[in-house]
């Protein structure tokens, strides 16, 4: 079963970033104080714990506890801030996002398998 990692530096979300030249990278903005992201969460765990695809890395950032992370996200791939947010992105570019009730495992399934 894979797992999500969490950042919440700056540092951090470079590092993910170069990484994206390699690998897609999967990330959910997600808010500790939503019960609609609290939903996402959960939709996106389901889908770790079934068959992910291997060929990308997940990821977590705390909107409200990593701020600055989660403005740094927005304004370095183009793509105005929601959370809950899921983002797929490679070579520092989105492939796809959507928000809210559309993050879900079979969304998540649709566009990665």
């Amino acid at each position: 079963m894979k797992t999500w990692t969490e950042i919440t530096t700056l540092e951090e979300w470079e590092k993910l970033k170069a990484q994206s030249t390699e690998r897609s990278q999967l990330i959910l903005k997600h808010s500790t104080r939503c019960p609609v992201s609290a939903s996402a969460l959960e939709e996106y765990d389901s889908y770790l714990a079934g068959k992910p695809n291997a060929d990308a890395d997940y990821y977590l950032v705390k909107v409200i506890e990593a701020r600055p992370v989660s403005n740094q996200i927005a304004e370095d791939l183009g793509v105005t801030h929601a959370s809950p947010q899921i983002i797929l992105f490679k070579d520092g570019k989105p492939v796809w996002n959507t928000s809210h009730w559309s993050v879900t495992r079979k969304h998540i399934t649709a566009v990665l398998d």
